[in-house]
């Protein structure tokens, strides 16, 4: 079920990997031109990969009435951040106040529990990135919002460490903070459920949690916590058609 490289959950079938490989392969041999080949990632971008985009550009739409920055609890590899600072550059590209906060251990899962099952075979240091991955990620994120208005300003941030530590300090050093979208894919329980907690004083009506592990038996540990700390039945849990997996939650 995982890659042996950086544990990537892989559930396509066979045909379907053959096909991705195939689809890599050309990629990285590709004949455009270098200043040619980001204007033309549709090219290679497949139903799946664009789903979450069209998703978060669904998302990015419905917050921009509401006031308050992007958390995301489990960063990566940063394309979501990117996303993010990019439909911020066309929807509001001088709303100062729209912070793009991102968090994770660039390091992998840490504290795991029983809470989260075994079926995913995960670990500590399971999805881990490359070494000083986050100084790269910095650097494309600085660069995306040069291409945009009111780059002197900078309007994102990284935060590296364990988020059972980070988050809670993060938001006691600026209590101001309101949350108008929070983005949850650390996949497993405990710091999902710091988070949720840390962050539930910083919601508003209106505000909106997505969450990349709902009703997933791979990862149960995101369901249990949202059911900790806000309560199933308390909350409207909606998706979009275009996605499978991804689904949000909007504060009434």
């Amino acid at each position: 079920m995982k890659t042996k490289q950086h544990d990537a959950i892989v559930l396509s079938s066979s045909g379907e990997k053959d096909a991705f490989a195939e689809l890599m392969s050309l990629f990285n041999s590709s004949p455009l031109p270098d200043d040619e080949v980001l204007a033309n990632l549709g090219l290679f971008l497949t139903s799946k990969n664009l789903s979450r985009l069209l998703f978060f550009y669904e998302i990015y739409r419905k917050i921009t009435h509401t006031h308050g920055i992007i958390a995301e609890f489990g960063v990566r590899w940063g394309q979501t951040l990117s996303v993010m600072s990019a439909l911020r550059g066309i929807f509001e590209p001088f709303n100062r106040h729209r912070k793009i906060v991102g968090f994770d251990t660039f390091e992998g899962f840490t504290g795991m529990s029983e809470k989260d099952g075994t079926l995913c075979e995960c670990k500590d240091g399971s999805f881990s990135v490359s070494p000083d991955y986050e100084n790269y990620l910095d650097e494309i994120l600085s660069i995306q919002e040069a291409l945009n208005p009111a780059s002197h300003l900078k309007k994102y941030e990284l935060v590296k460490g364990d988020a059972v530590i980070t988050v809670p300090e993060y938001f006691k050093c600026h209590p101001e903070t309101i949350v108008s979208l929070a983005i949850f894919d650390f996949d497993i329980y405990t710091p999902t459920k710091v988070a949720l907690e840390t962050i539930k004083p910083h919601l508003c009506k209106g505000s909106i949690l997505v969450f990349d592990e709902l009703s997933d038996d791979i990862f149960p540990g995101e369901t249990l916590a949202l059911g900790e700390v806000l309560g199933i039945n308390n909350v409207r849990i909606q998706r979009f058609p275009m996605t499978s997996r991804i689904s949000y939650i909007e504060i009434e």
